[in-house]
């Protein structure tokens, strides 16, 4: 059973392997999952899924096998022995409830009802005390009462099912779908630096499991200072314009960056970089910052990450005084040239669908004014782009 489970989660593209399968069947013959779906589901998930960014693909495959298994001789078979069943009812069924089950025959003849009656129904129903449906006290459905019953769908409510058989809902968290800030922050911690500062001290854990065994099982905690991301990041937003559809987005990206990164500094543009910036978008007219005194202020340890979709006309890139907002007396790619020439590290995030880039000329230019490293705004392209950054 379980070696077509792996097989569908192979197909959905989970880099599953054999040594992950087995340990799966080691922890279920150890009883880690008991007589319970979800926590075969919990479990499974656990051994077999290494990188958060394949939990949509796990959960979708989870979902559509465990459908498949429409007999429910198939799901007690596979992971709900009997010994488990009756283990599980003797701690959690009241001595009334189990007198109960006994009275219509014990969980044999429970199962057997629920089959003959699911064979026999050919329409929903709702209430009553007999069918398979929604209220009512038959013991089979969901959303009414019944002390030994089967919940068919719905949500438990009065906590009662011997069986959950439900359908499943699961969150996507692929490595290219839309983005939420959660994912982001952990696409994000690919960029770090780890550094022991400060007198603040935390347990390290190896050495005192290894103390601990040379001390003759006696607790030898072991303490270090505690670490620190230290990478420091200089983040520039392109505001206003193209990019007002894809203000949420780049707000859930700034939040994520503020979490991780505890050396970060933000700079807002427009469209492209010229002799200043500003960092307050009320007073971005009056109150701009020379990019020179951010590149003489900010080491070149800096990495640097741009956020815009680059989409403009290529004279505000290539020409002086091709900007739309001022008289610009250099070219955009001139301050491009003595941004890179400080800063060894710097990408592009573009939240433009890359399959989109080659129909606009000037994602095309700053493409290769960044030697190709412009990423999409995915989970896989922060991925990519924070992996090229902590080289």
């Amino acid at each position: 059973m379980l070696i077509s489970f792996f097989q569908v989660l192979k197909r959905a593209g989970v880099p599953v392997s054999l040594k992950e399968l087995l340990d799966l069947l080691l922890a279920l013959k150890n009883h880690l999952a008991f007589a319970s779906v979800d926590d075969f589901y919990y479990l499974s998930r656990s051994i077999l899924v290494k990188d958060e960014k394949y939990y949509d693909r796990f959960d979708k495959a989870f979902g559509v096998y465990f459908r498949d298994l429409t007999s429910l001789d198939d799901i007690i078979e596979a992971l709900i022995p009997e010994e488990w069943l009756r283990s599980q009812f003797t701690k959690e069924l009241s001595e009334e409830e189990k007198a109960k089950i006994e009275s219509l025959g014990g969980l044999e003849k429970l199962i057997e009802e629920f089959k003959k009656r699911l064979d026999e129904q050919k329409k929903q129903h709702h209430g009553g005390n007999k069918w398979i449906g929604t209220g009512g006290t038959s013991p089979y459905g969901h959303s009414g009462y019944h002390p030994e019953g089967i919940r068919i769908g719905g949500q438990s409510k009065n906590k009662r099912a011997v069986k959950v058989w439900e359908k499943r809902e699961f969150k996507n968290l692929d490595d290219n779908v839309v983005l939420g800030t959660r994912n982001i922050k952990v696409a994000l911690r690919r960029l770090r630096k780890f550094a022991r500062t400060g007198a603040h001290e935390e347990l390290d854990m190896d050495d005192t499991i290894r103390s601990t065994a040379n001390n003759a099982g006696l607790l030898d905690l072991k303490m270090v200072p505690e670490r620190h991301n230290a990478v420091k990041v200089l983040l520039f937003f392109d505001v206003g314009g193209s990019m007002d559809p894809y203000v949420k987005i780049c707000e859930e990206l700034f939040s994520a960056a503020r979490s991780e990164f505890k050396h970060m500094e933000y700079f807002y543009f427009h469209n492209f970089i010229y002799e200043s910036v500003w960092d307050n978008n009320i007073r971005r007219h009056t109150q701009r910052i020379p990019l020179l005194d951010i590149l003489h202020k900010y080491s070149s340890d800096y990495k640097v990450i741009f956020i815009g979709d680059a989409s403009m006309s290529p004279y505000e890139i290539l020409q002086p005084g091709g900007s739309v907002e001022h008289w610009n007396e250099e070219a955009g790619q001139v301050w491009m040239k003595r941004l890179k020439d400080v800063y060894e590290k710097v990408i592009w995030i573009n939240p433009v669908p890359p399959e989109h880039w080659r129909y606009t000329h000037s994602i095309d230019i700053t493409n290769h004014l960044m030697e190709e490293k412009m990423y999409p705004l995915t989970v896989k392209g922060l991925e990519e782009g924070m992996r090229y950054l902590s080289k």
